[in-house]
């Protein structure tokens, strides 16, 4: 993937994916996101389809491996 692929991104794309890592559900994450789980689904889907992923997978690689550059201060929202 190109690194400028990210800026592609809107600001709650970004913020999806910076989630990802904790491993939650689409429902878990909408719940910590204060979204609908239809809307954390359709960020998914705009997503990988942006960057050219192949699903949710490929796309928690990303938000790991580009932290940093997705404005990640490498911690993550606490847990509700």
């Amino acid at each position: 993937m190109d690194l400028s692929a990210l800026d592609t991104l809107t600001p709650r794309e970004r913020e999806v994916l910076r989630v990802l890592p904790m491993g939650e559900g689409n429902r878990a994450l909408a719940r910590r996101l204060g979204i609908a789980e239809r809307t954390v689904k359709a960020h998914l889907t705009s997503i990988t389809r942006k960057l050219g992923l192949r699903n949710r997978v490929d796309a928690t690689l990303v938000s790991v491996r580009w932290a940093e550059q997705l404005g990640s201060d490498g911690t993550f929202p606490e847990r509700t």
